[in-house]
């Protein structure tokens, strides 16, 4: 594997970050996953938009955009897979042991592993922890993921693949790692951006090409949706056949199956949109 770190490919043995970066130490960095096809990144332009806005969130500098489309190409180049997981990481850089940023400068750093697409279906649950929706971090793509971690393991334990949140007065946010949705009488509903969910890509796609809608929803609607779908960078549409212990039998649904359709038919037309 050869990994992008501070403006070159390194091997996997020489690609090393101090151990008193501080996206290690205290979490100080952004992220972005963008999915791979055939070596190029998909709706990369978007990703690199979310990537300064969350830069901008912790206050950290605008990251170059330039700079991080030559490592996206220089990885996905020595590295060719049909189908990839191109992560970028933006940190802080070394800095000291407290809170406190030092004066070196950013991290960034650019790999890609291979992946496998999703079933067309899956199972989630939902936990009892909550997203704060007005917080410091709300809506931005930080590396610091241990409550994530946290759920996803809990999901695992219960044979589901994605653990789902609600927010601090009740409402239906996210998943670790996808965007919720939910068909009511036929119409696709999610969760708005104010919930403190994090405002993703495939889920932007998805309201675009088929005219869902960002409604306030009760964490129990996942309770009598008619349907439930995941959208994420890895996942692009995919159905949910079971909620907790309701099955949602015949998934995915019409409505899903007609979103999946057209994402799949839209983003093969573009690879950037």
């Amino acid at each position: 594997m050869r990994i992008w770190l501070d403006g070159g490919l390194r091997d996997l043995e020489s690609a090393r970050v101090s151990v008193l970066d501080h996206g290690l130490t205290v979490g100080d960095g952004v992220f972005e996953t963008v999915k791979a096809v055939d070596g190029t990144p998909f709706a990369l332009t978007r990703h690199l938009d979310r990537l300064t806005r969350s830069a901008r969130g912790l206050g950290l500098p605008d990251p170059d955009h330039d700079e991080v489309r030559r490592a996206c190409t220089a990885v996905l180049e020595a590295n060719p897979v049909p189908l990839g997981r191109l992560r970028i990481t933006y940190t802080g850089g070394h800095g000291p042991l407290g809170v406190g940023r030092g004066e070196h400068g950013p991290t960034l750093v650019v790999a890609v592993g291979e992946t496998a697409r999703r079933p067309d279906s899956t199972a989630a649950i939902t936990v009892p922890w909550t997203r704060n929706e007005r917080g410091a971090l709300a809506g931005v793509k930080t590396t610091s993921y241990a409550e994530n971690v946290v759920a996803l393991a809990r999901a695992h334990r219960h044979g589901a693949s994605e653990a789902l949140f609600g927010n601090t007065v009740g409402q239906l946010c996210e998943g670790t790692g996808s965007n919720v949705f939910v068909v009511l009488d036929g119409e696709i509903h999610t969760p708005p951006v104010t919930s403190g969910c994090l405002p993703g890509i495939t889920r932007a796609l998805t309201i675009e090409w088929t005219g869902a809608r960002e409604t306030d929803l009760p964490l129990d609607v996942l309770g009598r949706a008619d349907e439930v779908f995941l959208t994420s960078t890895l996942r692009d549409v995919q159905a949910l056949h079971q909620v907790d212990d309701r099955q949602l039998p015949g998934a995915p649904g019409p409505v899903t199956a007609e979103a999946m359709r057209i994402f799949a038919e839209r983003s093969a037309r573009d690879l950037d949109p």
